[in-house]
């Protein structure tokens, strides 16, 4: 029976040949957002099916491939589509894309999201920077067996997101005219979307948006001592004392007209790591 490292190296191993030079950059997109990687030069891509040991997302706005290939001068891998806790996945299936990155040498992570929002002064269709999250799914991806060779036993989180990519992102985004909000991101297990007193009580603990990922992918990424910069498209807002539904249709169509803007400054990124 293959351990998880093993079973790591595998799908590592697979990257590898077409991957050629180590790549600097991992991308992780969601929901509506596997378009937000259009400046890119693509040298070869995989349905997830076709990689040793990888998850499958069973979610329908999740493209499920990874892309390899270079923004500008820079090597980068691209998954687009992430595995959720609310399909049915551990932890540790959750964060395979974020091991086999770290295997791979990749030093910087950008991930993406799509999230409801808490702050009042945010509207659909904004890119909010995460600066800190709340975990409340009540799992945690480093339960267990420590392997020491990818990191600490207990890694610090003090700064998760690395605040110098952050300030980077944030003046490119201000010289591109694109304003961007920063925040703090809850991560919750999902499927079921908020009751108004659960969203009461998250904009009463410092939450300025909600989703179902990232939180493990950070976590893990932290562990590997990787750079981490996250974005989360505001898709629609959640206020207590005026609660409206939400559906996944609108969801999406607001995550996918937001995804050239964040395109734009991804790519501003990349060229200046």
């Amino acid at each position: 029976m293959q351990t998880y490292k093993s079973q790591i190296k595998q799908a590592a191993d697979f990257l590898k040949t077409p991957v050629g030079k180590s790549p600097r950059v991992g991308i992780i997109t969601g929901t509506g957002l596997g378009e937000s990687v259009g400046n890119f030069d693509i040298l070869a891509s995989f349905d997830y099916s076709r990689i040793p040991n990888f998850p499958l997302s069973t979610v329908t706005s999740h493209m499920g491939q990874v892309l390899i290939g270079k923004m500008g001068d820079t090597p980068v891998v691209v998954f687009q589509g992430r595995f959720h806790l609310y399909e049915g996945y551990s932890p540790l299936e959750v964060i395979f894309p974020v091991r086999v990155l770290q295997t791979l040498g990749v030093k910087t992570l950008i991930l993406s999201n799509a999230a409801g929002g808490l702050n009042s002064g945010f509207r659909k269709g904004d890119i909010m920077l995460i600066r800190d999250h709340i975990n409340l799914t009540g799992e945690n991806p480093l339960v267990g067996h420590n392997e020491e060779s990818w990191g600490l036993r207990f890694p610090d989180m003090i700064s998760a997101y690395d605040k110098k990519l952050s300030q980077l992102t944030f003046q490119l985004g201000q010289e591109s005219g694109l304003h961007l909000q920063t925040g703090i991101y809850a991560g919750l297990k999902g499927p079921s979307l908020e009751t108004p007193a659960e969203i009461r009580y998250l904009k009463n603990i410092g939450a300025d948006a909600v989703g179902f990922s990232t939180v493990m992918e950070v976590i893990a990424a932290v562990h590997a001592k990787i750079n981490i910069l996250a974005f989360s498209t505001i898709t629609n807002i959640n206020d207590p004392d005026n609660p409206r539904s939400a559906n996944l249709e609108d969801i999406i169509k607001v995550a996918e007209a937001a995804a050239p803007k964040l395109e734009s400054i991804i790519s501003r990124v990349v060229a200046r790591l």
